[in-house]
C-alpha cells in the first residue's frame, strides 16, 4: 500500500528473507495444512464492558497483491458463482453484499454485553457457533464447557470454497458419540461420519454482570486459550 503514497514499504527487509527461506515445492500434506490453516478469531473486552468480537481471513494461499495497488485479492472470492441456481447470494453482480463464513458473534442481554463468541472452521462457523449458543442459553453450560462441547456439522448447503458440493444427508460427527444417538441418526436416514474433531477453536467471553466478572472460554481443539487481567 506505501509507493501511491509515496512512502517505501518498511517491511521490504522482511519479506526479501522470508522469500530466500521459502522452500520451491512443498509436499501435499503441507500445501493442506497452509490452505486450511487462514482463520483466527478473538474475542476482547475490558473493565468497561467495551467488547469486540473477530475473525480475520482470507490472506492465506492463494491471496496476492494486485500488482503495486495495495489491493489484496483474498481466497475468499472464490465463494463468489455465476450461476444463480447454485447460490443466489454469492453470484458476481454490481451492488451484492456476499455471503461469507465468518461470522463473529456479540449476543445483548437487557441492552448489555451476554456473550461474546466466534470459531474458524469455514462452513461450519454458523453450524458450531449455534450449537454454542444454544449449550449455553438452552442446557445450562458455563462458557467453558459449551466451547469443548462436541459438535454435529451438516452438509446440506453448498459449499463456500472448491468445487461448492452438496452432500445432503450427510453429518460429521464426534467419534466419542454414544452407539444409540448414532443409531437413531441412522434411522432418520442420515450417513455419519466421524472425526475426534468436530469443530474449530470456539473461543467465548461471558459477562457475569451479576458478580462484576468476566468468563473466559477456549475450546481444546486448537493453540487458542484466554488471558485475563
Amino acid at each position: 500500500p506505501y509507493p501511491f503514497q509515496g512512502g517505501t514499504n518498511p517491511y521490504r527487509e522482511y519479506l526479501e528473507r522470508w522469500a530466500a527461506a521459502t522452500p520451491e515445492r512443498t509436499d501435499e500434506a503441507g500445501f493442506e495444512d497452509d490452505f486450511y490453516a487462514g482463520t483466527t478469531s478473538i474475542q476482547a473486552a475490558d473493565a468497561e464492558g467495551w467488547v469486540v468480537s473477530v475473525t480475520p481471513s482470507g490472506a492465506w494461499i492463494p491471496a496476492v497483491i494486485a500488482g503495486r495497488t495495495g489491493v489484496g485479492l483474498s481466497q475468499r472470492m472464490q465463494s463468489f458463482v455465476l450461476d444463480p441456481a447454485e447460490n443466489p447470494y454469492n453470484v458476481v453482480e454490481p451492488g451484492k453484499r456476499p455471503r461469507v463464513t465468518l461470522t463473529p458473534g456479540l449476543a445483548l442481554k437487557e441492552g448489555r454485553p451476554y456473550l461474546s463468541f466466534a470459531v474458524q472452521g469455514g462452513d461450519s462457523q454458523d453450524q458450531n457457533l449455534l450449537q454454542f449458543f444454544l449449550n449455553v442459553v438452552e442446557f445450562g453450560m458455563n462458557v467453558q464447557e459449551a466451547a469443548e462441547a462436541a459438535n454435529i456439522n451438516s452438509f446440506q448447503l453448498k459449499a463456500s470454497f472448491g468445487e461448492h458440493e452438496s452432500r445432503p444427508g450427510r453429518l460429521l460427527i464426534q467419534e466419542a458419540t454414544p452407539p444409540w444417538v448414532r443409531k437413531e441418526l441412522r434411522a432418520r436416514g442420515y450417513e455419519l461420519r466421524t472425526a475426534e474433531r468436530t469443530s474449530g477453536p470456539i473461543n467465548a467471553i461471558f459477562f457475569d454482570w451479576k458478580h462484576g466478572s468476566f468468563w473466559g472460554g477456549s475450546s481444546h481443539h486448537g493453540e487458542d486459550y484466554g488471558i485475563a487481567w
